[in-house]
């Protein structure tokens, strides 16, 4: 009876799967095609485009500007990648391996913050950042960025350090390492995928954030692509040719990164799996 089940069980697991794909894929296939379909307005419910073209791709990175925005996107995104990546690995550290006083109360401190809405913060960073001359700048932009990774990197990374033995840190000062020394060489490359974990996490909450960009960002010039999207909404109508092909820019810069550390975060979860 179980071999009779069989055949029908595996092609139900594989029907889940399409299914699956296909509701997950479908938004980002109709982003695409209709970026290329040169009459997106009459398009419809067709699946495929009636005419390809590029033409709404040139209108983005020519009349929309959308090459400064993605350069001033990639630069925020890149400085708090950096940064918060380093200082999440340095206070991890500190909160898995050192015994100070409030210790407990520093990592209640860490979560609850995660817990507050981000729109909650809009009104006191804006004034903060203005009285710190950090308006209108993408470094004031990146700070708050760091900011609001900081606490997701630390509170994930804390479990990567606790998890490796104390036993190796021990055996890098027998062996004539110093802190340094065992931080970069032994502690660094075990927690490494942590790291590129929550550097995902902060790339993302960068790259496709709008509320704060919005807020902070007042030349066109200093725009993210977030902000830059909106060129293409108007009052009364949309240009969903170029809407689209924007999105599509906007989404590839992602993908590319994740496809760039996914495999260094397979590898070395398998090799501290080893390590165990």
């Amino acid at each position: 009876m179980n071999r009779r089940l069989r055949p029908l069980r595996t092609a139900g697991l594989a029907l889940g799967v399409v299914a699956l794909l296909t509701f997950t894929l479908f938004p980002a296939y109709w982003m695409v095609s209709t970026a290329f379909d040169a009459h997106p307005t009459q398009r419809g419910a067709n699946l495929l485009p009636t005419e390809l073209t590029t033409r709404h791709f040139g209108v983005v990175l020519g009349r929309g500007g959308f090459l400064q925005y993605l350069g001033n996107a990639a630069l925020v995104a890149l400085v708090t990648v950096l940064v918060s990546s380093l200082v999440a690995l340095l206070a991890a550290v500190a909160v898995a391996r050192f015994r100070f006083p409030l210790r407990r109360s520093v990592l209640i401190m860490i979560l609850i913050v995660q817990m507050v809405p981000l729109e909650a913060l809009v009104i006191p960073l804006f004034i903060q950042a203005k009285s710190l001359h950090l308006l209108n700048s993408l470094l004031g932009l990146s700070v708050v960025y760091i900011a609001f990774s900081l606490s997701f990197a630390i509170w994930m990374l804390r479990g990567f350090v606790a998890a490796v033995p104390k036993e190796i840190e021990e055996a890098a000062y027998v062996d004539g390492a110093s802190w340094g020394q065992m931080f970069t060489r032994v502690l660094m490359p075990l927690v490494m995928p942590g790291v590129v974990a929550t550097s995902i996490f902060s790339f993302i909450t960068a790259w496709n954030e709008f509320i704060f960009a919005l807020t902070f960002l007042q030349s066109s010039e200093k725009y993210t692509v977030s902000i830059g999207l909106r060129k293409f909404f108007g009052e009364y109508t949309s240009e969903w040719g170029p809407i689209m092909a924007a999105s599509t820019l906007i989404t590839l810069p992602v993908v590319v990164f994740f496809l760039f550390v996914q495999r260094n975060l397979v590898s070395g979860l398998a090799a501290g799996a080893v390590k165990g």
